[in-house]
């Protein structure tokens, strides 16, 4: 990857090399930290541009897609939508080639969401029938949730559509939960539903009596090999009013738990359930072997920690016994390094408005800091917080992020070549 075209981020002297990619674009995002935004040949970066950064949308404004050339530094618009949110823009994913790039959208006559597949050389478009969350690394998949209920428990994740037309799931639903669609023929069917979930989940999921809650289906990941699937369900008490944004309204009353199955279909696990999660923890993902998720937890009650779990929800452990989790933690495939970043808010953060990104030895607990960088941005609404989202590309040497720098979002990409082993 060559990125001479882009000027350096030199603020607090990053211990690798930095340059923003997104130099005269304001509010750019990359998706998040579970998804490359580099495209498979390393040639081009995929962001989405915020219209607004100071305000949530509403139904049926556009945002647009941008495509970086990271070899010319050259930018252009391929795409708008309606189909985004703050955290992660439109869902950018890409395929199994240059050619390959997917996102959301929503058809403003009927309000029903869709996701595209983008040719962002040509301009050659297909409609899918389902949404996307997740594409599987070859690009012949998409896995998602329901896009519009995502803000009954939290905003900023999902698509906007009009109050009224977000349906609600009380008690366990046969006909809502996580739906594949085949990017080929465009084809969407429900892979697997929340009442299915419940019912065959080893170990289950613990829930005292599913039909006094509002349950959700939320984030969905495929392995990186293509073969297993880990979902989210989330759900709350129900309550005689309809309900949005239930993290706002009483966050101690939303219950978690992290699904695994495979592409098959059974066996269905319960690798993380509400008896965790309830400690206070955060922001799983795949090991890259695709056996073990890691994630932040307080497993002791006490401090969050970086812990790992087998997919089949045995083995739950702490990855050292005095280092703080924090932010959005990835394993390089290596085996020696974990990387993350921090929230604002967490004891990692510097108390300025900067954050650090965090190279920590998984051998000694040992941590580098590799780059410092602003993250506090003048609203006041969690839901429009910039976090960075440290995301490897294809060849686990470059990691893109975000910042909050010269008064707009702006996307990084840093280059770990010094201190990969």
């Amino acid at each position: 990857m060559v990125l001479q075209n882009f000027p350096r981020y030199r603020d607090y002297d990053p211990a690798v090399p930095v340059w923003c990619v997104t130099p005269d674009l304001n509010g750019c995002i990359h998706r998040f930290f579970d998804t490359t935004p580099i495209s498979p040949s390393g040639r081009y970066l995929a962001v989405f541009q915020l219209p607004f950064e100071d305000r949530q949308p509403e139904p049926g404004e556009p945002g647009t897609i941008v495509l970086v050339d990271l070899e010319t530094g050259e930018t252009r618009i391929v795409a708008e939508t309606c189909g985004w949110e703050p955290q992660m823009g439109a869902n950018l994913n890409w395929g199994g080639s240059d050619r390959e790039l997917f996102f959301n959208d929503v058809d403003t006559a009927t309000w029903q969401p869709f996701a595209w597949k983008l040719d962002p050389l040509s301009g050659e478009r297909q409609r899918m029938e389902g949404t996307l969350y997740h594409a599987s690394p070859d690009g012949r998949w998409l896995i998602s949730a329901n896009m519009t209920t995502m803000r009954r428990t939290q905003p900023g994740y999902g698509v906007r559509v009009p109050d009224d037309l977000v349906r609600r799931n009380v008690g366990p639903a046969e006909d809502d939960g996580f739906y594949l669609t085949e990017t080929a023929t465009g084809k969407r069917r429900l892979f697997v539903s929340i009442a299915e979930i419940l019912a065959q989940a080893d170990p289950p999921v613990l829930i005292d009596d599913p039909s006094h809650y509002e349950i959700y289906g939320f984030h969905s990941k495929f392995n990186p090999q293509g073969e297993w699937l880990m979902l989210s369900l989330r759900w709350f008490p129900v309550r005689d009013e309809p309900v949005f944004n239930m993290f706002k309204i009483d966050h101690n009353a939303v219950r978690f738990a992290w699904i695994t199955m495979p592409f098959s279909g059974n066996p269905k696990h319960c690798a993380v359930g509400p008896e965790q999660w309830e400690k206070g923890g955060h922001h799983g993902t795949w090991f890259p072997d695709g056996q073990r998720i890691s994630m932040n937890l307080n497993i002791d009650r006490d401090v969050l920690r970086f812990v790992q779990v087998n997919r089949d929800g045995t083995g739950l452990r702490k990855m050292f016994e005095d280092v703080t989790g924090s932010g959005h933690p990835t394993v390089h495939p290596g085996g020696k390094h974990l990387i993350t970043d921090t929230y604002t808010r967490e004891s990692t953060a510097f108390g300025d408005g900067t954050i650090p990104l965090r190279w920590v030895d998984l051998a000694t607990g040992e941590e580098e800091l590799l780059v410092r960088i602003n993250t506090a941005q003048p609203c006041t609404d969690s839901v429009l917080r910039v976090d960075p989202h440290p995301a490897w590309d294809r060849t686990w040497r470059y990691v893109t992020f975000n910042g909050f720098v010269d008064g707009t979002r702006k996307v990084f990409i840093a280059d770990l070549k010094d201190v990969l082993p």
